[in-house]
């Protein structure tokens, strides 16, 4: 399957901002030193040698600006200095921001399997009371069968009633049953996605930090320039870009994966089991979820869960996922 996961620009990532930020205060600063040398300039060019030399410098800057090769090298240059200051005040290595979102994805894990477990028991405490609710039912109609025969109208239409109200709130709350159905499945197969997302991240750690150190060490700064003057790809940078698009990736999993706890956190405690009643609230952030766009951790298997029509078998184990590729194996293309 083609990945689609695509490595930031540079203006996109971190140093890039850095560069923006830096590139506006040169210019305004370019602007004020004009305006300050603008009488010794015009004082150069009434004198034809100070001209010449002037040319000469102006020639050279517009070669620069229109040779390419030497215009990437200046951007790369630009690039590097950039990534070298914006790395003093914030974390950017691909590597590092890898492995804090390992314990990141470790920590929810654990968190979402806990979550896994209250839904579980919420689930199967709802099952008893519907459960109640229907041996009650049965139980007023046959009172009321009893009462209607003995003629005791006052009875019959008591338990009738109360059969009819226990009927209506066991349609109720089979509706919510149908919902934490679609919660527990996605919850599991969040998890399960989740922990196959973990295995491709510290594999991908583990292989690519001693491959970008080899990488690194026989990639020097002059050999990177000397790729940008010859027009050929710098292996050092593509490898550190295709490591940042999986900590982006990573970095929008996780974000997903901690929003969606956040909503069914949010819905359970919407869920008052013990009088049988629920909040609408916690029904409508669980319906805007199912009406959001594409998932990234479920992708495709969002609108089969929502859809599904099967009961939940709670006693069934959640089974480790067994994986073939890594998902970002296909990132690192360049090497071939």
């Amino acid at each position: 399957m083609e990945n689609s996961i695509k490595p930031k620009s540079f203006w996109k990532r971190p140093e890039g901002k850095t560069g923006m930020l830096f590139m506006g205060l040169l210019g305004a600063g370019g602007l004020y030193g004009l305006y300050k040398v603008l009488p010794f300039l015009i004082t150069i060019v009434e004198n034809t040698l100070y001209l010449g030399i002037l040319l000469a410098v102006l020639g050279a800057l517009i070669y620069i600006v229109l040779d390419p090769k030497m215009r990437n090298l200046i951007f790369y240059m630009y690039k590097s200095f950039m990534r070298w200051l914006t790395g003093i005040f914030i974390q950017i290595d691909p590597i590092g921001i890898l492995k804090s979102y390992i314990d990141d994805l470790k920590d929810n894990l654990k968190k979402m399997n806990k979550q896994i477990a209250v839904l579980k028991g919420q689930m199967k405490r709802l099952q008893q009371i519907m459960y109640d609710n229907k041996k009650s039912i049965n139980n007023n109609l046959k009172l009321a069968s009893a009462a209607k025969e003995k003629d005791k109208k006052g009875i019959m239409i008591l338990k009738s009633r109360k059969a009819g109200r226990l009927k209506e709130s066991n349609m109720k709350l089979d509706e919510l049953y149908k919902k934490m159905e679609i919660l527990y499945r996605v919850l599991v197969k969040m998890y399960e996605n989740s922990e196959i997302l973990l295995e491709d991240i510290e594999d991908q750690v583990m292989v690519k930090e001693q491959e970008r150190k080899a990488v690194r060490a026989g990639h020097s700064a002059m050999k990177s320039a000397m790729n940008i003057i010859a027009g050929n790809n710098d292996k050092k940078e593509m490898f550190d870009r295709a490591l940042e698009a999986i900590a982006d990736d990573v970095s929008m999993k996780i974000g997903e994966m901690e929003r969606f706890m956040e909503m069914s956190t949010s819905f359970m405690d919407s869920i008052d089991l013990q009088n049988g009643i629920f909040e609408e609230e916690g029904l409508e952030l669980l319906e805007k979820w199912e009406n959001e766009g594409v998932s990234l951790i479920l992708g495709n298997q969002k609108d089969l869960l929502v859809h599904d029509q099967h009961s939940v078998d709670l006693d069934a184990p959640i089974v480790k996922q067994k994986h073939q590729n890594n998902q970002y194996s296909d990132l690192f293309n360049f090497e071939d």
